[in-house]
């Protein structure tokens, strides 16, 4: 991938000066229920760099195009003749305070840049102003060896070069880039490349291990044209211009220094090159996609139905870790397009026989989308197998299409065309042809005629049935993972591969064995009337028998909806009494009578059912709100639950809980259970806590009131162009339980990663300028909800890629410091910031899978296992914790990254709040694979997207159905979310 050169016009110039800490005392308590206001962590200057002030309305923050794993770099040390300059740097500077421009520090984060500048303006800068560094390893736990799916690379001892390549005629299709350079070095390798093999990225750089005879030069080749199908007889050849510019170089000597924690800037350039070298040859081998490789020779490709098959492939990345270099190599599979005759990809597609019943508008509709951008190639011609991409479908049969011939408009029907240019009779008439080429000049090929081409990557999303048949294909157990990773290293043969031998690359076969320890379940408490008043869990899980929730709410008022017709009413009455019991045996209080019978309605008309049971309810308690409503829903719902989660929460104000049909029939008390525990949290109570916690025994949490945040954003699925991304931030609202956590949502600009809403401020006529936003909302909700403002800021932050690491600190802390500077001058409490990642291809196995005393039920690894050395950052506070127990598959250790910790905690300190954090989550008794913060506000933002008005459109053919789309408010705003409800708003109602 080139690396893009930074434009002075669009430079930042930073300087940030940084107060130092002072002393704080951890023990600061409450005194006569005031808190002395804390001295300010930091104050900042942002100043351009002529020393004037900068414009006032900067470009805002970048949106988050697409996910890149590989951090940006800085430019090598003076006397080291540099690559270019990468556009992710990674050494940010302390975040700014509340005094910092909030517009100069969004433009710094769009631009993903900070330019050093001159010594004498650096007298305030702190020296070492990385991310966190490492205070030191974990020794808590068991001590234990486990395996990773890291292999360890050694270091080229050669310097790596950069050449710019310009190919004329300019070519978008990366394979006909790579085709065009393959040509060149087998033509020229002996002789003008110096006997070098470059490796190549496919757009625009090519690197060598030692300098080529030149520093420019241009070249010829001519390739064949794939695309015209010709199986015997000549091909057509395009003719290419290839320059080759030398630019740079890059030293690995600081990336040796980088690996062995000598240095704490990356080499981003240096470590670009070297994972360039090793896909090299597997692009030419396999199917690229993204970073993974896709082959249907690996595994015998699985039909996932609708045209569609999976093919199993593996994922490879090159790392820098405690260890040195490390290739991460993982198993992976993804939908493909199966490459079958088009009418019988349509068949599968549909579901029905095309070739004897007609079509119907819906079908062809569903059509259109499933080929439009495939790639066919027609099969009526003996020897020629052109390809065409699909743009569209014929809106008539084919026994009806005529198109001109000449410029005389002289009109042939395509039925004729082809019999008399191909001698190939059209059997199947009735079905529209696919139109390939542009608008202007369409053609139109008979789908009889036509295949699928082979290795397309379906990109669209999939439903239920195919996401439940790609998840059994990909569902493997832990041993069986590891036996295919190996096998695919040994397949791949490193030490065979040219490239990596021209580079000087060696790579083991041997998975990383690492040191790893087993952290303790923490102890749980509940309520002093159970038979069981606390708990500890056994790998990863425990039960509710003979627990009573140690704070269990009180339903008084409720009422059922029913939406299922295959549900009785007596059936439907005689659910809500067996649940009602239940939450009584949990420890809850819960009315055995509703307000009013159970409604029963059609599922096209929950908006009037909903606002129905509402007001009957009103009149029947005079005026005294519903608590809860339960609503019974059919199994296949489609919009139901979404539709009835928006009314409920942002109209109504009311708390609701759905249960399926298949649950009201078949009543299990685990089911029950489980959705008691729900209810509970939903009314504003608490389940479990830990000991610990309500013990005061938990560090840097325990001594002074704290507060958990979990923010999270999601985005739209892949095709969706213009729908919003959703954040959501949860918080907690108990100190020092830290169990209960308010939420709030926002729509933001498509694809944007930073959170535009935590701390915002806005002009009123009568007030002046106000402040608001996410985070200030819930540090007031903190404080009326404890009487105490918090002293300790947690900021859990999950869905950020390692590339945005960077700007997602340098907005969102500001973000964080402005909110409290605003609530009170000089609050500033201390903030650590951790990056939740679960996107990441590390997966951790037992050292002996016969040792049933070192992994669970399922084979994986234990709960409760972290990692902090070998394979994690060479000088950053980063760790893997797997602190869930398996199911099945593989269990994937969630990546734990501080940023940024003002808070000081020690390596045990913050893997063991982790951990124990995980045995919290409200709506199951099984530790959870995310600290539950994060979790929460990814619930919380996955629900917001039911709350974006809906329109009615015509989807796969089926009208009516409705697809959430908000309007965009010109080009930097979104339409806002339906508020929720004040009573909505203050309880767990996404869990």
């Amino acid at each position: 991938m080139p690396i893009r050169q930074m434009k002075d016009s669009y430079e930042t110039h930073l300087v940030i000066k940084t107060q130092p800490l002072k002393n704080h005392n951890p023990k600061t308590t409450v005194q006569n229920g005031k808190i002395t206001p804390l001295t300010p962590v930091t104050t900042t200057t942002a100043t351009p760099a002529n020393g004037q002030s900068q414009a006032s309305s900067p470009s805002p923050p970048s949106k988050n195009r697409g996910r890149r794993r590989n951090r940006g770099g800085r430019k090598s040390d003076q006397g080291d003749v540099c690559m270019r300059p990468s556009s992710r740097p990674r050494k940010p500077p302390p975040p700014p305070s509340q005094t910092t421009s909030s517009a100069v520090v969004a433009a710094a984060a769009s631009a993903g840049e900070i330019v050093a500048v001159n010594h004498q303006m650096q007298m305030g800068v702190r020296k070492n102003s990385n991310f966190a560094p490492r205070p030191g390893f974990g020794t808590l736990g068991t001590r234990c060896i486990v395996k990773a799916n890291h292999f360890l690379a050694d270091l080229p001892t050669k310097d790596l070069n950069q050449y710019d390549v310009t190919i004329t005629p300019e070519v978008s299709s990366k394979s006909v880039n790579r085709a065009i350079i393959a040509e060149l070095v087998r033509l020229y390798k002996e002789s003008d490349l110096g006997t070098r093999l470059p490796a190549y990225d496919g757009r625009k750089s090519l690197y060598t291990a030692g300098e080529l005879p030149f520093t420019w030069k241009e070249f010829t080749v001519k390739i064949v044209d794939e695309d015209d199908g010709i199986i015997n007889g000549p091909k057509r050849e395009r003719s290419y211009k290839v320059a080759i510019k030398f630019v740079a170089r890059a030293n690995m000597h600081h990336l040796g220094e980088f690996l062995a924690g000598k240095r704490a800037d990356c080499p981003q350039e240096a470590l670009q090159i070297l994972d360039i070298v090793l896909r090299e040859l597997s692009v030419k081998r396999f199917c690229p996609v993204g970073r993974s490789f896709f082959s249907p020779d690996i595994r015998t490709p699985q039909r996932l139905g609708e045209g569609l098959e999976s093919w199993c492939g593996f994922y490879q990345s090159i790392r820098p870790t405690q260890m040195g270099l490390s290739l991460n190599i993982d198993m992976a599979s993804a939908a493909f397009i199966e490459p079958l005759p088009v009418i019988e990809f349509v068949a599968q597609l549909l579901g029905k026989d095309v070739l004897s019943k007609p079509l119907s508008d819906s079908d062809r509709v569903k059509i259109k989308k499933g080929l439009r951008g495939v790639k066919v190639e027609v099969t009526h011609r003996a020897n020629v197998r052109r390809k065409y991409r699909v743009a569209g479908l014929t809106t008539q049969p084919t026994r009806e299409l005529m198109f001109p011939v000449d410029e005389n408009c002289t009109m042939k029907s395509v039925i004729e065309y082809f019999q008399e240019m191909y001698g190939f009779t059209i059997q199947h008439t009735h079905l529209p042809c696919l139109q390939v080429g542009n608008q202007k000049k369409a053609s139109y090929l008979p789908m009889e005629a036509c295949k699928i081409v082979e290795g397309q990557r379906y990109t669209k999303r999939l439903n239920e049935k195919q996401i439940t048949a790609l998840l059994k294909v990909t569902c493997q157990r832990p041993r069986d993972r590891e036996n295919d990773i190996l096998r695919t290293v040994q397949h791949n043969a490193y030490d065979q591969d040219p490239y990596a031998k021209e580079f000087g690359m060696n790579i083991s076969e041997k998975l990383a064995s690492v040191e790893a320890r087993i952290l303790p379940a923490p102890w749980l408490k509940y309520h002093e009337n159970g038979k069981e008043k606390d708990c500890l869990p056994q790998v990863g899980q425990w039960n509710m028998m003979n627990k009573k929730m140690i704070n269990g709410m009180t339903v008084s008022r409720w009422a059922c909806v029913n939406f299922s017709r295959s549900v009785q009413e007596n059936v439907a009455r005689g659910f809500c009494n067996e649940l009602g019991q239940m939450c009584e045996v949990s420890g809850m209080e819960f009315n055995p009578e509703p307000v009013i019978p159970i409604y029963s309605a059609r599922p096209d008309q929950v908006e009037k059912a909903l606002k129905h049971v509402y007001h009957t309810a009103m009149n029947k308690t005079k005026g005294k709100e519903l608590e809860l409503l339960l609503a019974i829903l059919p199994d296949n719902n489609g919009s139901l639950y979404g539709d009835l989660k928006r009314i409920c929460e942002t109209e109504l104000g009311l708390i609701s809980q759905c249960c399926l049909t298949k649950h009201v029939f078949k009543i299990s008390k685990q089911y029950l259970a489980n959705v008691s525990l729900k209810i509970n949290v939903k009314m504003g109570g608490r389940n479990t806590v830990l000991l610990d916690a309500i013990s005061c025994r938990i560090p840097l949490v325990s001594d002074i009131p704290t507060i958990i945040f979990g923010a999270d954003v999601t985005h739209p699925e892949n095709g969706e162009e213009s729908s919003p991304s959703i954040a959501a931030v949860v918080a907690s609202q108990d100190w020092p339980e830290v169990t209960k956590y308010a939420g709030l949502v926002c729509a933001q600009a498509h694809r944007q990663e930073l959170i535009q809403d935590l701390y915002k401020t806005w002009q009123d006529p009568v007030r002046g300028t106000v402040s608001g936003g996410m985070i200030r909302d819930l540090l007031i909700s903190f404080r009326k909800a404890t009487g105490q403002k918090p002293l300790r800021i947690i900021f859990y932050r999950d869905g950020v890629s390692e590339g945005q690491f960077y700007q997602v600190l340098l907005y969102e802390l500001d973000a964080i410091r402005k909110a409290c500077a605003s609530l009170e001058p000089n609050y500033q409490p201390p903030v650590t910031f951790i990056v939740v990642q679960k996107r990441h291809h590390t997966r951790l196995f037992a050292n002996n899978h016969r040792d049933k005393s070192s992994t669970d039920r399922s084979g994986n690894i234990l709960p409760g296992t972290v990692v902090d050395t070998k394979i994690c950052h060479p000088t950053e506070f980063d760790f893997y914790l797997c602190s869930h127990a398996g199911i099945q598959g593989t269990s994937r250790p969630a990546h734990y990254h501080v940023l940024w910790d003002e808070n000081k905690f020690t390596a045990d300190g913050i893997q063991s709040l982790t951990n124990n954090l995980c045995y919290t989550y409200a709506r199951c008794t099984r530790s959870v694979s995310i600290v539950p913060p994060a979790y929460y506000a990814h619930l919380a933002a996955f629900r917001a997207r039911f709350y974006m008005e809906p329109e009615i459109m015509q989807d796969n053919g089926s009208p009516g159905k409705k697809s959430t789309k908000t309007t965009t408010v010109g080009d930097c705003g979104v339409k806002p979310l339906p508020a929720l409800k004040e009573n909505v708003k203050r309880v767990m109602f996404y869990c």
